[in-house]
Formats: C-alpha cells, structure tokens, sequence
C-alpha cells in the first residue's frame, strides 16, 4: 500500500509540475482549441484523481478502522495483501493531503457563491436596462435582448434561462453577417458550457496559486475557449468576416483594455486571417485517447496490486 502511495504521490506531482509546464510549452493548441481544452482537462483530472485515491490508500494505512472497512469484505488474497500498520511519515502525507482536499471544496464552494451572487446582480442591471415593453411581455426572456446603448457589445449571460445580449451601438456598427458571426460566436460558448470551465480553472488557480497545473490551466482556458467559439463563428460565417467583426466591436477599446487582452484579440484576429494548419484526424484521436487515459492511471496503481494479490 505505501508503495501505491507514493507512485499516487509521484504521480500527481509530475501532472501538477512538469507535465503541465510542458503542456503549456506546446504549439500545436491553438490548431485544435477544444482538443486542447480536453486534454488540459484530463491532466486536471489525472492529478485531482491522484491526491484523492492517494488520500484514500493513506487514510486507510493510518486507521485500522479505515482499513478494516474498505477490506474487510475483500477476498483473502486482497486483505492479506494490505499491511497491518504504516510508516510514521504516512501520517503526516495523509493529513496534508487531506487539508488540500478540504481546501479545494471550499474554495470550489466559494466561487460557486460568488458565480451566484455576480450572475443575480448581472440580471438585476440587465432588468433595469431594458427596454420597456408593452404590457404582457417580459423582457429578458426571449432569445435575444437588444439594448439601447452607443456602446458596441455583445454577450452571453449563462444562467436559467441563458441570454444572449446586444446593444443598438454593435447594431449600427456591424453588417448582418458580422452580427450573425458574433452571436454565433456566443451560442458556441453557451453550447460548451465555457462558464463553469472558466469558473472551476479559476477557482483551482485562485486557491492553489502556487501550482503551475491550476494557473497554466485557467490562462489557457481562458484563451482557449475564445479560440473555439472564433471556430465555430468562422465555420458557419467566414473567417475573414468573424475577423472583421472581432475588429469592429473591439477597436474602441485599444487605449482602455489591458495589455494581456489586447494580445489576445490580436492573436485572435491573426489566427483567424491566417488559419493554422489542422491536425489530422487519426492524430487528433490518438491524442484524445491518450489523454483520456490519464484519469486511468490512478485508477490502475490502486487496484492493480489487489488484483495481483487473486492471482
């Protein structure tokens, strides 16, 4: 058990360090943006699943009453195969994985809140903003709200039910398939549910901020998920016309937005005039399988030894 303990360890500390710099070292995210988005989301995966089986196996090397529970009714092969007592540094490796894993539920639970309460004040201005309809009518409840506002924008609010907002000013600025592209680009959003990815990254990076893992992960979610709903605008209305409208409802913005967005709306605009190469098929799906196996490995270093003992 000690052993499994610590390639568990080994395991999720080369997913949380090395793994993910190197990840994020990669050139090739930007050709598939939700290939990328999957794969960062199964190192996550690999390395939260690691430090909660590791949790499991230590908890049940220090307490014998732990133990006698999860192996009481297993074969006598398994049960005689687990030790009867522990190294003293378990203990210590066991209560400080326990307070991390207390600490990513609250900090988890803490933006689940603060998701709530900034979405309910979001609704409340978007009700005082709209327009006054006629007695019968709800406003905010169609598919598409337009608000009278010089300011081009447009948005998605996620929520029940999601919204899809855009002001008079992004109207008169952009033509029909510009519009179309932009709201294209929001419904992709709403479809891949990026809210709750952005909002679980950032939660991750803000409460482990010292972990290259979680902080390479929120940074790259937050420009992936851009450059997946640029593919989808582009798919259905043209690169160079979701460029453009990228460019219209933006420009305004040169001297107020900060450097790190501006970058990112100039890459997008880049990448969308000049497409980077696709990657294959058949290597698009070793990637995902390969991946997807990563969650797997924890899996196969705790029950592996159990099932070494039937033979």
């Amino acid at each position: 058990m000690t052993s499994c303990l610590l390639l568990l360890c080994a395991l999720g500390l080369a997913a949380a360090g090395p793994v993910a710099r190197a990840l994020n070292r990669t050139t090739w995210l930007e050709r598939n943006p939700v290939l990328g988005l999957w794969v960062w989301q199964c190192l996550v995966t690999t390395a939260l699943l690691s430090c909660l089986t590791a949790l499991v196996l230590g908890t049940a090397a220090v307490f014998r009453t732990v133990r006698d529970h999860l192996f009481g009714s297993a074969p006598p092969g398994v049960a005689a195969y687990q030790p009867s007592s522990a190294p003293g540094w378990t203990t210590g490796l066991t209560l400080l994985m326990a307070a991390g894993a207390a600490w990513t539920v609250v900090v988890l639970i803490g933006q689940l809140r603060a998701v709530r309460r900034t979405r309910g004040a979001a609704r409340a201005r978007l009700r005082e903003r709209a327009p006054e309809l006629p007695a019968g009518l709800r406003a905010g409840r169609g598919p598409l709200l337009v608000l009278e506002e010089e300011y081009p924008d447009a948005w998605w609010m996620p929520g029940s039910p999601s919204q899809l907002v855009v002001t008079t000013g992004a109207l008169r600025r952009l033509t029909d398939r510009q519009l179309d592209a932009v709201l294209t680009h929001e419904r992709g959003h709403a479809r891949a549910r990026h809210d709750w990815l952005l909002h679980v990254s950032a939660a991750l990076a803000g409460g482990f901020p010292k972990v290259p893992l979680f902080t390479h992960f929120c940074e790259q979610t937050h420009r992936l998920v851009e450059l997946a709903a640029d593919d989808t605008a582009a798919r259905h209305c043209g690169h160079v016309t979701t460029a453009l409208a990228l460019m219209e409802l933006n420009q305004h913005r040169g001297v107020l937005s900060c450097a790190s967005g501006r970058r990112l709306l100039d890459d997008r605009v880049n990448r969308l005039l000049t497409p980077p190469p696709t990657i294959r098929p058949r290597q698009r799906t070793r990637i995902a399988i390969a991946a997807a196996l990563g969650p797997l490995l924890p899996l196969l270093i705790t029950f592996a030894p159990g099932i070494d003992a039937l033979d």
